[in-house]
């Protein structure tokens, strides 16, 4: 790995180190979604002027109005979508800038990840092959029509927050599958889990959450 993955000082391995110790500190318990995060860089996925805050447990600005994701809140919805075993297959709604696609694709089978902005989609991949991660596929899409032509999947995360959970999403998943979503607007915004049943749906309400909204279209 070369020395920008590895990172200096605010970058470093041991920043990483102390990350992955606050994050536990903070409730994760699974050691291999712990381990992941220790290893891998968050810092090339922001801005090289925020690389120093790369580790710091904030959400921090990737351009286009979007964000990328806290690192409890990458832990936390990693944990509760492996809490039942490894998914074989995850679709994953928002690729962002690609860090939780990274931190995904080291602990399942296959991501099929989905992005509406286009630059974000390429500059995601950038990063992505930078890692070379390479059990990932990418579709630049509307997200809220999922992937149908990989469906079913044994776990599906989003990444940003409807109203209400997308029908097309609860179709795409497999019995027994789950998913992690927030539900809301604004600041009134709630992690849910969703499992699949051989009967219908099961929804689990867990924590507060804060993320930007689920919008149609692509661009």
């Amino acid at each position: 790995m070369n020395s920008t993955l590895l990172g200096i000082g605010m970058t470093s391995r041991r920043t990483r180190e102390r990350m992955a110790k606050r994050l536990l500190e903070q409730g994760i318990r699974n050691n291999k979604v712990l381990d992941v995060m220790s290893r891998t860089p968050r810092h090339i996925f922001v801005d090289e002027a925020l690389s120093s805050r790369a580790y710091e447990d904030t959400a921090l600005p990737i351009g286009f109005n979007q964000t990328i994701s806290q690192p409890y809140t990458v832990a936390k919805m990693t944990e509760l979508l492996l809490e039942f075993g490894r998914p074989g297959k995850v679709l994953e709604i928002g690729t962002g800038c690609g860090y939780q696609t990274a931190i995904l694709a080291q602990l399942v089978d296959h991501v099929y990840t989905v992005e509406r902005i286009l630059p974000l989609h390429k500059k995601a991949k950038d990063h992505l092959w930078s890692l070379r991660l390479k059990n990932i596929s990418y579709l630049h899409s509307d997200g809220g029509w999922g992937w149908p032509e990989h469906a079913p999947y044994d776990g599906i995360l989003v990444a940003a927050a409807p109203s209400e959970i997308p029908e097309m999403l609860l179709e795409q998943m497999a019995v027994g599958g789950v998913m992690i979503i927030p539900i809301g607007r604004g600041d009134r915004q709630e992690l849910q889990r969703v499992f699949r049943t051989e009967n219908g749906y099961e929804i689990e309400e867990l924590e507060p959450v804060t993320f930007v909204p689920f919008l149609a279209g692509r661009e």
